[in-house]
């Protein structure tokens, strides 16, 4: 009995070996047709979309931007938008531009903008803008649509800018530049701030050149005209349309001011200098007085000596006393006349018979 069911399983089990296999086999085929129709129905919409559209995106270019982490969905919506405005991109620059953290929707805006205004812009040229840091969809709309901007800008705090003419009258001046973008300088090409500051040195250099502020006053293009034609745009993004001169008022005389301090300036120089002369004459003065009192001591101490000198003739016998008698009349003989014509002429006169 055991030996017959021994043999009645072995005939058995390769029939449920089979089974289990095919079983297997079955959910195995079953399990990748469901993941195939799960893709499928994940990407047949966008692949009919694309492909009735002329995209021409196929399924498996959507199945290797899934895997690459692309959202290929704004792929091909942004392809389909820029074949049908006749733009020619192929999808791996827009794939690469997205992966580029690039803007696709804006780069792609600004494309087709350009193109239907004639313009020519390139994709990789407006990729290239939009991962700079620029705003391509703006740069476009700018050049189809010029904008003014406002010469200085008033959002760095001041409000006019300020020139002298050769006359010393001081000009407030406020301009509005007209720019156009110009895309094949959009890269590399300097900024508004760089306009406003070459239109303003040219509005000061214009102001500056004119002999009499009335000229400017009473016409104002003479400093548009210069500047326009200054060629302020150079090595910018940018193409000056036109500058209008929106305000312009005379201010301060600026040269009568300076002058008005440098005649001070002067003043207080010459002041110094007298000055400094009339020390210098103070002290010659008291050098001169000294000089007299010196002089004086020095008659005193000679006049000192006389009867020394008359005492030693004396003991010498060189004089006798009549002689000395008649030297002391002679003496008061000339003093005499001396107090005689001091007081008729209103001098004075000192016991030597000087007057003074």
């Amino acid at each position: 009995m055991s030996l017959l069911s021994t043999v009645l399983f072995a005939q058995v089990k390769p029939e449920i070996n089979m089974q289990t296999i095919m079983i297997v086999v079955g959910a195995i085929a079953i399990l990748i047709f469901i993941v195939f129709a799960f893709i499928f129905l994940s990407f047949v919409r966008l692949w009919i979309q694309s492909l009735l559209t002329g995209a021409n995106i196929g399924i498996g270019s959507l199945i290797g931007m899934k895997l690459r982490n692309v959202d290929y969905g704004l792929i091909v919506r942004q392809k389909i938008a820029l074949v049908q405005s006749g733009v020619k991109v192929t999808t791996p620059d827009l794939e690469s531009h997205f992966l580029s953290r690039g803007n696709v929707p804006k780069t792609a805006a600004a494309v087709i903008a350009a193109h239907k205004a004639g313009l020519e812009l390139p994709w990789k040229t407006a990729a290239a803008i939009d991962l700079a840091g620029r705003d391509i969809l703006e740069a476009v709309r700018t050049s189809v649509n010029p904008k003014v901007i406002d010469c200085p800008d008033p959002t760095k705090g001041k409000q006019f800018l300020d020139a002298v003419c050769k006359n010393g009258i001081q000009l407030l001046a406020k301009a509005r530049v007209t720019v156009r973008t110009k895309l094949e300088r959009l890269v590399g090409g300097a900024t508004e701030e760089t306009i406003i500051a070459r239109v303003g040195e040219g509005i000061v250099k214009a102001i500056g050149s004119a002999v009499d502020h009335r000229e400017v006053l009473a016409n104002p293009g003479i400093i548009s005209q210069t500047v326009l034609h200054a060629g302020l745009d150079a090595q910018t993004a940018f193409e000056i349309v036109s500058i209008d001169i929106a305000n312009l008022e005379p201010g301060e005389n600026i040269g009568a001011k300076l002058a008005a301090e440098q005649a001070s300036a002067d003043l207080r120089v010459a002041q110094a200098e007298a000055e400094k002369r009339r020390a210098l004459a103070v002290a010659r003065e008291q050098e001169m007085k000294a000089l007299v009192e010196e002089n004086r001591a020095k008659v005193v101490e000679a006049e000192a000596q006389v009867p020394m000198a008359i005492a030693a003739a004396f003991r010498d016998g060189k004089i006798s006393v009549m002689d000395y008698y008649n030297m002391r009349n002679l003496q008061s003989d000339t003093s005499m006349r001396n107090s005689i014509s001091s007081v008729a002429g209103g001098g004075s006169a000192d016991g030597a018979g000087r007057t003074n």
